[in-house]
């Protein structure tokens, strides 16, 4: 069935395509097929992910897209966010593995970093050679990252770092991590304000650097999601980003990964509804397919209703984008809403498959437990909602 996925397109949007966001839509469609969707049932069962891909992935030019320069594909919006829409039409492990490698850590490195340190790790990052991971959530500071704890003390050598981070993807397998601390001692900045916030590029085998893979998840299992602890971690102060100012450095990385999940998700709710579709096509009950009943025509009537909603939205939003006019409140109702949908369908689908649903041949249930998780990161479907409520109304209701 996989092989026979031709997409979702009601209202003809590759119209709108230029043909090579067609042609890397194709190919990264058909690698999804072709190398991925054989072996992700495995992966997701054992709670692996399948990292002798990533020179493939990068191949694509999955790692640092929308990157200009630095080995990077230089990808336009659309394009990018077609890239994200395929991937996770796969799962969203191997999005979320782009995203924290291209959006995250990458991005960090482009927008703050220096040109010695874009030149020492991008162009390894490009090429799937080397890996990061960005550090941002602690354990009691998750949709309010400016409570952070975690602290960067000045010394005549560089910094120390303490803290904690958890829900980090990559960091167990990442060569660079992107940390998020609190600098103690900057001039005229109190050190328990977002202000005080810079990046730093922590190394592998850092002592005092210590990643440890999360047991036990029931969703996203085809990614590595960590925990880290930074005891007494010495580093170098050529590890400062040196463009970091405040939490904003660190909030505009997250507008890059929200972008590119809204897009993403697009692919995990056109494989469920194709699923769901085949299915109510082949299932026989009461003497004929079941797509021939009235209420499984609604389910399938709405569900393609709002994917094509949904991607009429990454579609303004890609335009505003690559004309430098996206806010942030724009995409945060992107990624919101389009999660929602994805979800909403991707549960649609299982009720539809019935008691099959249920099992690893089929990709519905896979891709509904996985958006549990999609709905959190990046921020929560309520943090969102009120990001909106605080534009409409000029009001904050964070404090």
């Amino acid at each position: 069935m996989a092989s026979e996925f031709a997409g979702v397109d009601f209202y003809d949007l590759d119209d709108l395509l230029t043909p090579s966001e067609r042609e890397l839509r194709t190919r990264t469609r058909e690698w999804v097929t072709r190398r991925f969707l054989p072996v992700v049932a495995r992966h997701y069962a054992a709670g692996t992910f399948p990292l002798e891909l990533a020179p493939e992935l990068a191949a694509l030019g999955a790692f640092g897209g929308s990157i200009q320069g630095y080995g990077c594909a230089g990808l336009g919006p659309v394009a990018y966010g077609l890239l994200m829409q395929e991937l996770e039409r796969g799962d969203s492990g191997l999005r979320t593995c782009a995203s924290v490698q291209g959006a995250l850590a990458m991005n960090a490195i482009h927008m703050f970093g220096n040109e010695d340190q874009k030149q020492r790790w991008l162009p390894p990052m490009a090429r799937g050679e080397k890996f990061g991971c960005f550090g941002l959530t602690e354990p009691d500071f998750g949709s309010n990252p400016a409570g952070m704890q975690t602290r960067a003390v000045k010394t005549d050598h560089g910094y120390v770092i303490n803290g904690r981070k958890i829900w980090i993807g990559a960091a167990t397998y990442a060569d660079v991590a992107v940390i998020w601390a609190k600098v103690d001692g900057l001039p005229g900045i109190d050190p328990d304000s977002p202000q005080a916030v810079r990046g730093f590029l922590v190394e592998r085998g850092t002592p005092g650097f210590n990643p440890t893979l999360i047991e036990g998840k029931l969703s996203l299992r085809a990614a590595f999601t960590s925990r880290i602890e930074l005891q007494d971690c010495h580093i170098p102060a050529t590890a400062l980003l040196p463009a970091s100012q405040g939490l904003k450095s660190p909030l505009l990385c997250l507008n890059h990964a929200r972008y590119g999940i809204a897009w993403g998700v697009l692919g995990a709710a056109m494989a469920c509804y194709d699923e769901a579709r085949d299915y109510a096509a082949r299932r026989v009950q009461f003497g004929k397919p079941i797509a021939g009943f009235q209420l499984v025509q609604r389910k399938l009537a709405l569900m393609l209703t709002e994917l094509t909603k949904a991607q009429l939205l990454v579609f303004r939003l890609a335009q505003l984008k690559a004309a430098g006019k996206a806010t942030h409140v724009q995409i945060s109702m992107a990624k919101r809403n389009n999660v929602a949908m994805a979800l909403d369908i991707a549960r649609t689908a299982r009720d539809i498959l019935g008691a099959v649903g249920i099992l690893d041949e089929y990709q519905c249930f896979r891709h509904m437990c996985n958006l549990e998780s999609v709905k959190t990161y990046e921020g929560t479907d309520d943090m969102h909602l009120l990001i909106l409520g605080e534009k409409i109304t000029g009001l904050s209701a964070f404090s």
